[in-house]
């Protein structure tokens, strides 16, 4: 590996974490202020590609050469920054004083708007921007080739890292927006117009969101799943960085842009991995990230399970829906069981996450980890063991079980949004493996052939063996949030220091509810594996996470019913709207967003809550 080849893989790297940067420093910006993990930063980077892809020809046609190129791009990113106020103003300002899981979901909803709107306005196809004027030709560097475009974007890194230096330190803004990211509750107390502060902290973010998605035209083609390729590294970035911290920021970009650019020549098998491996690396040592402080993210009553004592009128109901259930068989076709074994299935899926946030206030981003790896248990049991469903569930079980305890051991040591992102980490992690140890897990054509045994093999048959084992784990679940342990985790989730105080091992009592909700999520992938008859790594991946919050968050979080209709409301809208619209993703989306407003608490938390009102 000669010298020109080590500073040409160098500058690619530099280019790429100047890139990274840009995107990631308007997440870090937006966390800092409105502690709103935003799920639709990504897509206003893909939105600032689209329109700049767009524009920029139009203007080149005036022939002003450069000055037409840097126009659209800075034009582009204005109104990606116009976009993200009316995000702000229509949505988000609605909805600051809700737990900030409900923030997320709404943001959740304007990812999927937001994929069919640029569908609608800029057409499905991928769109390739023109190349920037006086750039096209390539720079000798060291007897090797070089992009010249690629010196400029960087140089665009340490620009925008200086220009948001000085709007930070030398304008009343920029003071406003570091004193929020410290202390917001001082800064509304003092009489600062929070509402303006949000509203121009959003503009930023979705400026610098729509100017890296803009940057992008030379380069690669605009395409409508950028937005979620993006947003996962900007997670990383924001995380390891320490979030809020703009200079942590830039410098994990430099990092992940050199791991990326010589860790797939040492490692080629490294490419997905490497990113989540080093964000689980440096919260493991530094739990807060190189310049952050600890957050912590959605605890407290608010947005928990509280003390409860069963009643007879629960139970009869509770028993009089299992009823209806199990008479399922005798009414509808093959379709409809189908369907309420896969909303079956993922009832379990969200119920185990309940046990984790709802009661312990452990925000999961990457459960979908327990779920693939109990999947994968079954599957590899069937596969190279020959072993039969009877005896394949339970390895599931095992495995997934044994991956909560590893993983728990990690994350019990984290507190809110780091203990968050370590969790999607780790699913990432697995998500990779399964994704390229091809020989093993079958890489992305995943294990096919895992059908359940003969006596279940019919659809009623396989329905009542998932109605049974749902209902017996949730029934278990149930025990153990009512239980003394189910009090002591909710003791820690609402003041740990107190419940260290009066005795309890919070981390102890923590790693236990990882292993227990992992394990619980690990039959729901169990059963899932045999219901479809194949597994493949989407079941490890961020779509299926977002799905378990986005049910439980439906349901309500305070409620031992919320994921269990949560799971079956957003099934049920998926089974009715998807066959019906090529706009399902825009109707799912804003149905969440009009759940959030509407329903703050979720369907279930919202509608006890005015019954108590009431009374």
């Amino acid at each position: 590996m000669d010298l020109s080849f080590v500073a040409i893989q160098a500058l690619s790297g530099l280019a790429s974490a100047s890139s990274l940067f840009i995107t990631a420093c308007g997440l870090t910006l937006v966390f800092g202020v409105t502690r709103i993990v935003n799920f639709a930063h990504g897509s206003l980077y893909m939105v600032g590609a689209f329109t700049a892809a767009t524009l920029v020809p139009w203007l080149l046609e005036f022939s002003f050469g450069p000055v037409s190129f840097w126009a659209g791009i800075l034009l582009s990113a204005m109104i990606v920054g116009l976009l993200g106020v009316v995000i702000e103003v229509l949505l988000l300002r609605r909805i600051y004083g809700a737990p900030e899981l409900f923030q997320l979901l709404a943001t959740f909803g304007v990812v999927l708007v937001l994929q069919d709107l640029v569908v609608q306005v800029f057409g499905p196809q991928d769109i390739l921007g023109p190349r920037a004027p006086g750039l096209r030709a390539p720079v000798e560097i060291l007897g090797r080739r070089f992009p010249s475009y690629e010196l400029v974007l960087i140089a665009a890194g340490p620009v925008v890292l200086g220009a948001v230096w000085w709007l930070l330190r030398r304008t009343r803004f920029g003071i406003l927006v570091r004193a929020a990211t410290q202390d917001r509750d001082m800064v509304a107390a003092l009489g600062v117009n929070q509402a303006l502060l949000f509203t121009g902290t959003l503009f930023l973010g979705a400026f610098l969101a729509g100017l890296g998605g803009a940057l992008q035209i030379p380069r690669v083609a605009a395409n409508t799943g950028m937005d979620l390729s993006i947003i996962a590294e900007c997670f990383v970035v924001t995380v390891v960085g320490g979030m809020g911290s703009v200079p942590g920021a830039f410098l994990a970009a430099l990092i992940i842009g050199q791991l990326q650019a010589f860790g797939i020549l040492i490692f080629p098998k490294s490419t997905l991995i490497v990113v989540f491996l080093l964000m689980a690396l440096v919260l493991a040592v530094r739990p807060s990230g190189f310049f952050g402080r600890p957050e912590i993210l959605a605890s407290g009553h608010a947005v928990g399970i509280v003390s409860r004592r069963p009643t007879p009128y629960g139970r009869m109901l509770a028993a009089i829906v299992l009823a209806c259930l199990a008479a399922l068989p005798l009414l509808g076709d093959a379709y409809l069981l189908k369907v309420a074994t896969e909303i079956l299935v993922f009832a379990l899926f969200a119920f185990s996450l309940q046990l984790l946030i709802g009661v312990g206030g452990l925000v999961s981003f990457g459960h979908a980890a327990f779920f693939g790896l109990g999947a994968y248990g079954s599957a590899l049991a069937v596969r190279w063991l020959g072993a039969p469903m009877e005896a394949a569930l339970p390895a599931g079980l095992v495995l997934s079980g044994l991956g909560a305890a590893l993983i728990g051991a990690f994350v019990v040591r984290l507190s809110g949004i780091y203990l968050a992102m370590m969790t999607l980490a780790a699913a990432q992690i697995l998500y990779a493996v399964a994704f390229q140890w091809v020989e093993v897990t079958g890489g992305d054509n995943g294990i096919v052939g895992i059908w359940p045994s003969a006596w279940a093999a019919p659809r009623d048959a396989y329905y009542w063996l998932t109605l049974i084992l749902t209902a017996a784990t949730v029934f278990v679940l149930t025990r153990v949030i009512d239980s003394p342990f189910g009090y002591t985790l909710r003791a820690a989730r609402d003041s740990e220091s107190r419940a260290e105080a009066i005795g309890i091992a919070v981390r102890q009592q923590r790693w236990l509810a990882f292993v227990l909700a992992g394990a619980a999520a690990g039959i729901a992938g169990s059963l899932y594996a045999f219901s479809r008859g194949s597994v493949d790594p989407s079941l490890l991946g961020i779509p299926t996470s977002v799905d378990a919050l986005t049910m439980l968050l439906l349901g309500g979080i305070q409620t031992i019913a919320g994921p269990l209709v949560g799971s079956a409301v957003l099934h049920t809208m998926r089974d009715q709207v998807m066959p019906v619209t090529a706009l399902w993703r825009l109707v799912l989306g804003s149905s969440i967003i009009a759940m959030v407003l509407i329903f703050p608490r979720g369907l279930v938390g919202t509608i006890r809550y005015w019954r108590e009102d009431r009374a």
